[in-house]
């Protein structure tokens, strides 16, 4: 059996010079997809070119090992990721084919007029509750196709749906980033989650302001300063209990509740001076639209609602562990009908332990596995195939008018689900190459600044693989290494890793895609890019400097050290 062991220095010698070399892939895809306004697809398929061909001309990776990886990526790239995105735009298809979005949008203009207010009710409470149930892009595309479907513009709803994903993201998908942390590692699951709820404090508190600030300027945010305050205050104090005191699996969910029940209940009792829109919504437009808007009643409401009720229900019951495993044919030794049937693995061909993780990325040589997992009944995507097909029953489509709402929403987002293949095939590609170990590297070999550029190395990873979760599996033993070797608290810097991480989540390429299907913007994803890339950075850089305090200054916030290990 082919067997090759990664190199992380190939350029004479030099971690920084190779970290120069191993950056040229992400370069390229970024480069052509925000300034040279290629179309996604072709960028991706470029940026995955260029990758191959430094795995294989730098990195000296067999060429079928090169190969082998960047076909398990797309593999991976059409399901969960892709299979996602195809059930979430159907949901959305079918609530638009029967004009139930219309009421949905109406109740939501009646609750909050005001563009800031519902861009913090479903830009971030709402998207945050789908995020803490779901995870893979789905609250993106959620929320981006229902703030579109209230009115606002398709780039800028993509934008803000993007930002406001970004707090819950350290616990999305019932905790599964830190559970995995936690098992990577070896350090206690509770004590990270702990700390990595102490360092999103701050940020799920400023995140609601970030936003508005971002949509209508400072002068208009200060105007909602109460609303901002309320819904962020609400969602980080509680994300803050949860995850110190219950652990992560269920953080995100009742952060956003709380918040979503604390800001609607605040609106009971408070309203904005000035009812704030966009500059292309005219005074005339809008008092048109007031008048023209139906007084649905509430049975009315309810049955519209229902859709997003039965998504919730749904993600919520495939996300849940005890379900999940149940779906997957039950526990080892409690096997029930569904074992053998609903989840196959395949390990890959030519590439499934033939790649050796060796040191300093790792504390000895690990080989690594690479088996692709085709669990087409627990996918989350499965969970949004079935709301799809209840609602569209329950609102009185047929089985017939529902087949054709699936397949205009396939052909709709066929190119879509291309660029997303090639996203992950370039991803993969990286990772199994040894070059995002080689960046890791260079970030970790900053000496005494490693605390500010270990929440950087966690942003690396999501914007690379699009995901918080891998990026913990990719960076995180990497982390507690470097952090051992420097005298710092591994749990600082492997929290870091995860909370640096959402940051860049507004920005892998994954995320940029599912928010330009999401609200019909494929062709733009370059402008999409480019309005996140400097909120991206920005706030990359905040956590970075408050882990850096915390390391030095307010190492009081790090949890005790009876608590590391397991």
């Amino acid at each position: 059996m082919l067997t090759w062991t990664q190199v992380y220095t190939p350029v004479m010698g030099n971690v920084f010079l190779s970290a120069a070399v191993a950056a040229i892939p992400v370069v390229v895809l970024l480069a052509l997809l925000g300034f040279a306004h290629i179309r996604a697809h072709w960028a991706a398929i470029l940026g995955l070119v260029s990758s191959l061909a430094i795995a294989i001309f730098v990195y000296s990776m067999p060429v079928k090992l090169a190969i082998a990886a960047a076909g398990y990526g797309a593999a991976y790239g059409l399901l969960p990721i892709g299979w996602i995105i195809l059930g979430a735009i159907f949901v959305y298809d079918i609530t638009v084919r029967t004009g139930d979005f219309e009421v949905v949008k109406h109740s939501i203009a009646g609750l909050a007029d005001d563009r800031r207010i519902q861009v913090l009710l479903i830009g971030f409470s709402f998207g945050a509750f789908i995020e803490g149930a779901a995870g893979f892009g789905t609250p993106v595309a959620i929320a981006g196709a229902m703030l579109i479907g209230l009115g606002f513009r398709p780039i800028k709803a993509a934008v803000l749906a993007l930002i406001g994903n970004t707090a819950p993201v350290a616990f999305g998908a019932l905790g599964i980033p830190i559970i995995t942390l936690a098992k990577v590692t070896g350090l206690s699951e509770q004590a990270l989650s702990a700390m990595v709820g102490r360092q999103m404090l701050p940020f799920a508190l400023i995140v609601p302001f970030w936003v508005v600030w971002a949509m209508a300027g400072r002068k208009k945010m200060w105007e909602v300063w109460p609303a901002c305050l309320t819904c962020g205050a609400s969602f980080s104090i509680t994300q803050y209990i949860v995850s110190n005191f219950f652990g992560p699996s269920l953080v995100a969910i009742f952060s956003s509740v709380i918040s979503l029940v604390a800001t609607v209940a605040l609106l009971k009792f408070w309203k904005p001076k000035t009812t704030w829109h966009f500059e292309h919504e005219s005074a005339e437009e809008r008092s048109a639209e007031a008048a023209a808007r139906p007084d649905h009643s509430a049975g009315r409401i309810v049955r519209a609602w229902m859709p997003w009720v039965f998504l919730c229900a749904f993600v919520f019951a495939w996300g849940h562990p005890t379900f999940k495993t149940y779906l997957n044919g039950g526990a080892k030794g409690h096997e029930n009908f569904l074992a053998g049937k609903s989840v196959i693995k395949i390990p890959v061909p030519t590439l499934d332990k033939a790649v050796v993780k060796a040191p300093p990325v790792v504390a000895k040589p690990v080989v690594e596995e690479a088996v692709y997992t085709f669990n087409w009944l627990s996918a989350t995507g499965t969970s949004l195939l079935l709301t799809g097909l209840v609602s569209g029953l329950f609102l009185g489509l047929s089985i017939g008018e529902l087949f054709k709402i699936f397949l205009g929403t396939l052909k709709r987002i066929r190119i879509s689900l291309l660029t997303i293949t090639a996203m992950l095939a370039l991803g993969f590609s990286t990772r199994y190459a040894g070059l995002d170990a080689t960046m890791g590297l260079a970030f970790a070999s900053t000496g005494m600044f490693f605390p500010f550029f270990s929440p950087l190395l966690g942003w690396l990873g999501v914007a690379l693989t699009g995901s918080d979760t891998s990026s913990n599996v990719l960076f995180g033993g990497l982390q507690k290494i470097s952090a051992e070797k420097l005298g710092i608290n591994p749990i600082l810097s492997c929290a870091a890793n995860s909370s640096g991480g959402v940051m860049g989540k507004m920005i892998d390429a994954q995320s940029i895609v599912v928010a330009g299907v999401a609200t019909g913007q494929q062709g733009k994803e370059g402008e999409i890019l480019r309005g996140v890339f400097w909120h991206s950075i920005a706030l990359a850089c905040l956590v970075g400097l408050l882990v850096f305090l915390q390391a030095y200054v307010f190492t009081w916030t790090i949890p005790v050290a009876e608590a590391i290990v397991k």
